[in-house]
């Protein structure tokens, strides 16, 4: 059960960090298409400010055209410099015209007539010429007057992908870096809580052990307990009664901590039928009373009227209450008062047992239910016992559909009520 419930789990986990992975590339396919889009419009306003800025004549302009027409009158320079110039001038020009239009990136040009005649170079060229995307710009004015011929410019540019990434790292580093902590967070808790898992189930099998061998030892006090009685003198009788009441219930709390660690691990072992448990409700009553007068504790118990049928476990059931009663025993004031009602109200069957003990604080209240927990007192503990008293009473009553409430306030008594759903007539709750 448990490993299916981790394969489950697990499953989950991984489909959904899937899911996440699939919408974060959705999502940053989105982004590089609107990246595209926008660098489209930005090479687009700065192919504007290019064919604007040469259609004029200037100095720019001028060189280049001399260096088109091989025209090297106006220089002092030899033909193979004024390309070289003409060249890298207009690298700079070019880059400030995209810089000012926000495109950061490595660019290459060319400069061409449409009968593919080339007149100038970029002074940075890319070696493979399928890795680049081209963006034409036919120029107007004095260039084209100048050669008679429609002159192009082709802006070159590599690897635009990269470049768009590198605008998004913004998105797609910190969704990664989210994404691997989640990762890691998830297995760090997954680890811990299997690793719990594993102490709790030791510790089980240790109190497993250590109950099934404290078994051997009261069933030979029991033992001596029968033999002694067929020779005691009538006076120690209520001695030997004392013992034999003490063995029974310590042979109950054995078998309630086996059973708290059945619950757990064995769910099956509880098989809930319909019983009336007025029978069993009063049986217990009437132990505990005589338990209570060799301890000089007042105990009061009154059951209302009628049937009481439950869907129950009915072993469970009677520990679970009386462990509810001992604990009002052992943490009774000096002059202990217990009492046990039972009535029917709303459909439901509430058992409540009451007593004038020491209380318990609201704080107290929220953990008692825990396993292993304990009211602290000090280094010291009054009463002796391990905490698993009342988070069995908790785990039993939950198995029963019902719940478990307590009031209580320091010094002034403890009241804790079992709220069980009663079976209608058809045996339905």
């Amino acid at each position: 059960m448990i490993l299916a419930r981790r394969k489950i789990y697990i499953t989950i986990f991984v489909i959904s960090i899937f899911g996440l992975f699939i919408v974060q590339y959705q999502y940053l396919r989105i982004g590089l298409n609107l990246a595209k889009v926008q660098f489209n419009k930005k090479i687009g306003s700065a192919s504007e400010n290019i064919k604007q800025d040469l259609a004029s004549k200037n100095q720019l302009s001028f060189l280049i055209a001399q260096a088109a027409t091989k025209n090297d009158s106006y220089f002092s320079l030899s033909l193979d410099s004024i390309q070289d110039a003409s060249s890298h001038f207009l690298n700079d020009f070019i880059s400030s015209r995209l810089s000012i239009n926000g495109i950061e990136t490595d660019f290459s040009f060319r400069l061409f007539t449409r009968d593919s005649i080339f007149y100038l170079m970029s002074p940075s060229k890319f070696k493979n010429e399928t890795e680049f995307i081209s963006y034409p710009i036919e120029l107007e004015g004095y260039l084209p007057t100048v050669l008679n011929k429609n002159v192009i410019l082709e802006l070159q540019f590599k690897d635009l992908n990269t470049h768009f990434l590198y605008q998004l790292n913004g998105l797609t580093i910190p969704s990664l870096l989210f994404i691997i902590i989640i990762i890691v967070i998830f297995i760090w808790v997954l680890r811990s809580f299997y690793w719990q898992r594993q102490v709790i189930t030791t510790t089980n099998e240790f109190i497993n052990n250590l109950t099934h061998e404290l078994k051997t030892p009261i069933f030979s006090i029991g033992l001596a307990t029968k033999i002694l009685e067929e020779d005691i003198e009538q006076s120690k009788k209520p001695i030997l009664e004392t013992i034999k009441q003490q063995i029974k219930r310590l042979n109950k709390h054995i078998d309630k901590v086996l059973e708290l660690g059945e619950i757990e691990f064995q769910k099956k072992i509880f098989n809930l039928k319909k019983v009336n448990f007025k029978p069993n409700l009063l049986n217990l009553c009437e132990d505990f009373h005589v338990l209570c007068k060799l301890e000089n504790i007042e105990f009061l118990y009154q059951l209302d009227k009628g049937d009481y049928y439950i869907n129950a476990e009915s072993t469970h059931l009677e520990n679970a209450i009386n462990n509810i009663l001992d604990n009002a025993r052992k943490y009774a004031s000096d002059k202990p008062r217990i009492e046990l009602n039972a009535s029917i109200l709303k459909k439901q069957l509430i058992i409540s047992v009451s007593d004038n003990g020491i209380g318990i604080s609201e704080k107290e209240k929220q953990l008692i239910f825990k396993k292993y927990y304990r009211i602290p007192n000090g280094n010291l503990h009054k009463v002796k016992g391990y905490g698993l008293g009342l988070s069995y009473v908790k785990e039993v009553v939950n198995k029963h559909k019902g719940k478990v409430e307590i009031e209580s306030e320091p010094q002034h008594g403890t009241t804790v009520q079992i709220i069980i759903p009663i079976l209608k007539s058809d045996g339905r709750i």
